[in-house]
């Protein structure tokens, strides 16, 4: 029985300074991140054949789950794989940073101009009442903002995350205090496009 495990992180704890500090980063990876991976095994394990399905597919098959483990078999899968698709879709900062080519294209071809994607996304983050995230997702293969609440996953409701912001406060509250607005100016700084437009290919 292969139990799910936490992926290392594919960067340096401090490697999203100044945007993202390094006493968080050590925090929201080896705390919240193994904590949930720790608890979708406890959940999983009296019900061990799931073990071979994807955290993906467990979410995107929810209502299979046994209704007695459901509600933490969601909460902490979202968690696993939310936390998974945050860290490989960041990157150290740089300046005017922003994606290239067909993901582009097709940004800017779904929001009217990359502004006002920006404008938009933005606007979803800034509206999550209380824990939740704000996501770029494949919608029956065409880009669309949403936010869900807490851990809930676009995956169980048929959508693909291409990427999201975390606006859970541990992310951002040591550096930021209550100013979820500068978190979400600077977290452009550090999107991971190049990493984005590969899911974006792979998954249209």
């Amino acid at each position: 029985m292969n139990k799910f495990t936490t992926p290392d992180l594919p960067y340096a704890y401090d490697a999203l300074e100044p945007y993202m500090d390094k006493a968080t980063m050590e925090i929201h990876h080896d705390k919240h991140h193994a904590g949930y991976t720790t608890k979708l095994n406890a959940a999983l394990e009296n019900n061990s054949e799931y073990f071979d399905q994807t955290p993906e597919e467990i979410l995107q098959n929810i209502d299979q789950i046994p209704e007695d483990i459901r509600t933490a078999v969601k909460n902490n899968a979202g968690g696993h794989v939310h936390h998974d698709i945050w860290w490989q879709t960041l990157r150290s900062g740089q300046d005017n940073n922003k994606p290239e080519g067909e993901l582009l294209s097709a940004i800017e071809s779904s929001f009217g101009s990359w502004d006002k994607f920006k404008e938009e996304f933005d606007a979803a983050a800034m509206t999550v009442f209380g824990a939740g995230w704000a996501w770029l997702v494949l919608d029956n293969g065409k880009l669309a903002i949403t936010k869900t609440s807490n851990q809930d996953s676009p995956f169980s409701l048929g959508q693909f995350p291409l990427f999201g912001i975390d606006v859970w406060e541990h992310t951002y509250y040591l550096k930021y205090q209550n100013k979820r607005n500068e978190f979400v100016e600077n977290y452009w700084n550090v999107i991971n496009w190049e990493a984005i437009n590969k899911r974006y290919i792979d998954n249209k």
